[in-house]
């Protein structure tokens, strides 16, 4: 009887800390794309219209994950207007 509730107990514990460590990472996530929202709306507000190319550029960032990521943000936020030509993306505040 003892050893199923130390296993239950371990069991419980080791849910307990995946919880802990699934939310650690979800903020981390979370605060990370905040900061690529941050500065892209930073780069707009300064030059009004860029394409993706120009904008991955400026903000700095070497993935198009990252970039979309922070545009899905600002859209989310409905802070920002994307249109598509010649298969560039142009995007401006709102």
């Amino acid at each position: 009887m003892r050893q199923r509730f130390k296993r239950a107990k371990r069991c419980c514990k080791l849910k307990e800390e995946k919880y802990r460590y699934t939310i650690k990472i979800r903020l981390m996530f979370t605060e990370k794309v905040g900061e690529l929202a941050g500065k892209i709306w930073v780069a707009l507000n300064e030059n009004g219209k860029l394409t993706g190319k120009e904008l991955k550029k400026y903000i700095k960032v070497r993935a198009d994950k990252d970039l979309y990521l922070g545009l899905g943000w600002l859209l989310r936020e409905d802070k920002i207007d994307v249109t598509e030509s010649d298969k560039e993306i142009l995007v401006v505040l709102k």
